[in-house]
Formats: structure tokens, C-alpha cells, sequence
């Protein structure tokens, strides 16, 4: 499974951005999406995540409120709607698939198989 992530920018704070992120394939209803975010010098860290089969999302408390996941089944696509965008949120975007969706572990990059090239997210203040 390839994944193209894309939509990155360069954006001042309290702007917006959305990301997007494609699979090369059908995405089962076992699996799960979701993006990670990784700033320099900063180890890789969860942001939010779809569970394919119920549709329940999940967010990083670092996000909730500003970040909208979302996704169309049809294109096999996944989004992430960046609101009120703080310096803080300056980093690489991947966006991974989990094949098999274990519970409570949706935020560990460990569980996911399958990862993007990464997108850009640069806020400036």
C-alpha cells in the first residue's frame, strides 16, 4: 500500500490548512488511518486517527478543538482540517495505516504498518 500525503504550506498563525492523504488502495474495515506529526529535533507524535470499520475518531489533546479529521470511504482518502494554526503545530505530517486496528494503541507509531512521504506545516508568528 503506497500513501500520498499532501496539502502542506507555509501559513501564519491563526490560519488554516488541510491536509490530505490518499491509499493506493481499498482500505479495509479492520484498519485505521491516522496522522502523525513529527517537529525538528522532536520525536514522532500522534495527532489523530480514523478507525476504518466504525468511523470513530480519535485526537492528540494537544489538537482537539482546532484539528478536524475526516475522511471519503469512496476515494480512500483521509483529511485533516488544520484551524487556528499555532507555531507549535510546525512540523512534518505523515499519515500511516494500521491493516488491523488494535484498541487503545491507535496512538503508537509501532502499531502502523504503512507510512507516507510526510507533508510540510510551517506556522509562522
Amino acid at each position: 500500500v503506497q500513501l500520498q500525503a499532501s496539502g502542506g504550506g507555509l501559513v501564519q498563525a491563526g490560519g488554516s490548512l488541510r491536509l490530505t492523504c490518499t491509499a493506493s488502495r481499498r482500505i479495509g474495515l479492520s484498519g485505521g488511518l491516522s496522522w502523525f506529526r513529527q517537529a525538528p529535533g522532536k520525536e514522532r507524535e500522534f495527532v489523530a486517527a480514523i478507525r476504518w470499520g466504525t468511523g470513530s475518531i480519535h485526537y492528540a489533546d494537544s489538537v482537539k478543538g482546532r484539528l478536524t479529521a475526516s475522511r471519503d470511504n469512496a476515494k480512500n482518502t483521509m483529511y485533516l482540517q488544520m484551524n487556528s494554526l499555532k507555531p507549535e503545530d510546525t512540523a512534518i505530517y505523515y499519515c500511516a495505516l494500521d491493516p488491523v486496528w488494535t484498541v487503545g494503541y491507535y496512538y503508537a507509531p509501532d502499531q502502523y504498518a504503512y507510512w507516507g512521504q510526510g507533508t510540510l506545516v510551517t506556522v509562522s508568528s
